[in-house]
């Protein structure tokens, strides 16, 4: 019998006073267990001081792609910057990466400031350090990222390759061609990752779920699936008894962002403002999804606890 350890990291927290909100209710309710701060969202700060309030285990959600940077010097004639003035964007910041014309060199000042300013708002380090919209796991800036996480000591991150993910018929084709370029990009990522001393957990679910693709039975069947098939590599990495099993599943819960309050600096997009937010926060405090949990021998933890 194998147990199995469960992370389920609210990411985005501090881009808005209502998805903070949102992922405390969550956290209280025994429905989220982890966070990753933005520290340029709008509401970092206050966000820093309800983790301290009620005791919630907080790493840092790198930004690179959403709203203004944190480091003053790449605030105007930076690389990372459109015309507009702000971030290159989640689709944009990729355009702009394949052309060469990101330099690297701020993208690891930008890493890094941010990682001083998650120590300034919380007290300590961060345990754990992903990208959002998955920029970390991008060619070039992997191996930045790797070499930060490495200056820092910081263990783990996030590597979002998804078991199953090809089977998910539900997931409209533009977010599978996404889906399929951030699982390429997290298998080119994984040797850099590994040669850095850079951990994280044995399975990763998250993106069959997001927002209205998210129901008990799809989180459920994900996380059934994904330990079916890492247990079955029995004869390439033998799984012994009681052997742990870690997991994290990536969620966006909260409640829906009130135009112009929220964002990282140019207010809050379109997916904040959905009635997605609100959806996944209701789906994951379902008791049926708890006692699941229960009866699967699987413990909500945070990275704090492996």
């Amino acid at each position: 019998m194998f147990q199995a350890k469960l992370i389920v990291t609210g990411d985005d927290f501090g881009y808005c006073p209502r998805r903070n909100q949102g992922i405390v209710e969550c956290f209280l309710a025994g429905a989220v267990s982890n966070v990753s701060l933005l520290v340029n969202g709008s509401a970092a700060e206050d966000a820093a001081k309800l983790a301290r309030r009620y005791n919630i285990p907080i790493g840092l959600h790198a930004n690179l792609s959403e709203g203004s940077p944190v480091c003053e010097m790449l605030k105007t004639n930076s690389s990372l910057l459109s015309e507009a003035g702000f971030f290159h964007g989640k689709m944009g910041f990729r355009t702009a990466l394949s052309k060469g014309l990101l330099n690297m060199s701020e993208v690891k000042q930008e890493l890094k400031a941010q990682v001083d300013l998650f120590h300034e708002l919380t007290g300590h380090l961060p345990p754990h350090m992903d990208g959002h919209q998955h920029i970390h796991v991008l060619p070039k800036v992997r191996h930045v990222f790797a070499e930060v996480l490495e200056e820092y000591g910081i263990e783990y991150t996030r590597v979002p390759i998804e078991p199953g993910l090809h089977n998910c018929d539900w997931i409209e084709p533009s977010l599978m061609d996404f889906y399929v370029g951030v699982e390429e990009d997290s298998l080119n990522t994984v040797d850099v990752f590994t040669k850095h001393g850079i951990r994280w957990p044995d399975i990763y679910v998250g993106l069959s779920t997001m927002g209205k693709n998210m129901s008990v039975s799809a989180i459920q069947n994900a996380i059934d699936t994904a330990i079916v098939e890492f247990t079955s590599k029995v004869p390439a990495h033998p799984v012994p008894q009681h052997r742990t099993v870690t997991i994290e599943l990536m969620v966006h819960p909260g409640y829906p962002s009130l135009p112009p309050i929220g964002g990282c600096g140019e207010g809050p997009d379109d997916f904040s403002q959905s009635w997605e937010r609100l959806h996944e926060l209701q789906t994951l405090i379902k008791p049926e999804l708890q006692s699941h949990y229960k009866t699967r021998n699987i413990q909500l933890c945070s990275f704090k606890d492996l």
